[in-house]
């Protein structure tokens, strides 16, 4: 029989009735002729009070612990859908990741995915039973809970979609689809019908929150089919897929924002060979992300380098380049941070085949009275920083001016 993973996140399972509307969902597509794997999420807010409280215990806190703590909210869920299929008439048990297994390194609180092994599971779908599976967690070579970091049930969808051959994988959430936006910036924000893997890539990058980025690079990596639905509705969803089963290739298919970036400053920087790694080599070993990168032009021997992080990093930056300054001798004269600003996105293959994409951004932008500090590109991506005040601004005018409202 055809195989078919189905994820619920944390919103499709707030509570019991959520559950049962999701078990409903699960129910028709049995009925259909597919073995099931249900992929669930612990239930809306029970992640974070679950780290709360580990957290209130100590702020040095041992991350195997509080993997094992964490990873209880999806066990709960599990139970609970298997139960609620089970009272429908369709044969279910829950798994625990350890139950599988799904092999993770030993990063706690980061796990990465290893391997799946899927024997058990296909075992028990050949007897009738459909299983439902605890996301977001698996077990370390040592024995223990491992967790794979915030979005990780996504993660976990789609790497048991790949382990099982499933024809597809379906992501339920609290929208129906992906969209050219979002419609809480601008009503005209149409939906999606079919996105490929990069530009979906992309747009998870960029701040777009309908998919985890690492979910997207494996259903890309293992070339699985995505389709992100509601669990409220029974409209047609969004299809992630590759970019040769999409008609025609729009020159840009969204825009996505980020509204939790901060610009780091660093001025007076020696310009001479290796200073680049002298300031982003430290950050990286902080675990700072870096992301847009701009040096100004040499002026009597130094120059100013320019980059963004998440606003919640700017502490962590500081002290490290602070460190370098003091033991590794980095010459700069200060730091400057701004946390008042927004990174705004335009994604499509579209770029690829057409000129003229990014006059056309800037000019739309420069046309409502919006600078830009900073840019960065990709062969299907132009990305800016901005002021955060003119973030909603800038969605609206580059929505208009791609006339992403005709979108399908």
């Amino acid at each position: 029989m055809p195989r078919l993973v189905m994820k619920f996140g944390g919103t499709s399972v707030a509570d019991l009735a959520r559950i049962r509307g999701a078990a409903e969902k699960v129910r028709r597509e049995v009925e259909r002729g597919y073995d099931v794997a249900v992929v669930v999420s612990a239930m809306a807010g029970k992640t974070n009070e679950l780290v709360a409280w580990v957290r209130d215990t100590h702020t040095l806190y041992d991350a195997r612990e509080y993997d094992a703590v964490v990873a209880s909210g999806e066990n709960v869920t599990a139970g609970l859908m298997a139960l609620t299929l089970q009272e429908m008439g369709v044969p279910a048990r829950s798994w625990q990741g350890w139950q599988v297994p799904l092999r993770t390194n030993s990063a706690h609180g980061a796990a990465r995915i290893e391997s799946i092994e899927t024997g058990r599971l296909i075992q028990k779908f050949g007897e009738g039973l459909h299983a439902v599976i605890a996301g977001f967690q698996g077990i370390s070579p040592e024995g223990r809970v491992t967790t794979l970091g915030r979005g990780g049930s996504d993660t976990s969808a789609v790497a048991f979609a790949a382990a099982l051959e499933a024809e597809r994988c379906d992501i339920y959430t609290d929208v129906d689809g992906v969209y050219t936006t979002d419609p809480r910036i601008t009503k005209k924000a149409k939906k999606l019908a079919r996105v490929s893997y990069e530009e979906m890539l992309e747009l998870a990058g960029a701040g777009a929150k309908v998919l985890q980025t690492r979910s997207v690079e494996l259903a890309m990596r293992y070339k699985v089919p995505l389709q992100v639905l509601s669990s409220f509705s029974d409209e047609p969803g969004t299809l992630v897929c590759e970019e040769e089963e999409i008609m025609e290739s729009r020159v840009v298919s969204g825009i996505a924002f980020a509204r939790d970036e901060a610009q780091v400053t660093v001025s007076g920087v020696q310009d001479r060979p290796g200073i680049a790694a002298g300031i982003f080599g430290p950050l990286s070993e902080a675990g700072v992300n870096v992301d847009m990168i701009v040096q100004n032009v040499s002026a009597e021997g130094v120059t100013d380098m320019t980059f963004t992080v998440p606003a919640d990093d700017i502490p962590r930056a500081t002290r490290a380049l602070e460190a370098a300054r003091e033991s590794a001798g980095l010459g700069f004269a200060r730091i400057e941070t701004n946390d008042n600003v927004a990174k705004v996105s335009i994604v499509g293959v579209g770029m690829r085949s057409h000129s003229g994409v990014a006059h056309r951004m800037f000019a739309a932008l420069a046309a409502e009275g919006v600078n830009i500090k900073a840019i960065t590109t990709s062969e299907i991506k132009v990305s800016v920083l901005i002021d955060r005040k003119y973030l909603e601004l800038a969605v609206q005018a580059l929505h208009d001016a791609f006339e992403l409202d005709k979108a399908s």
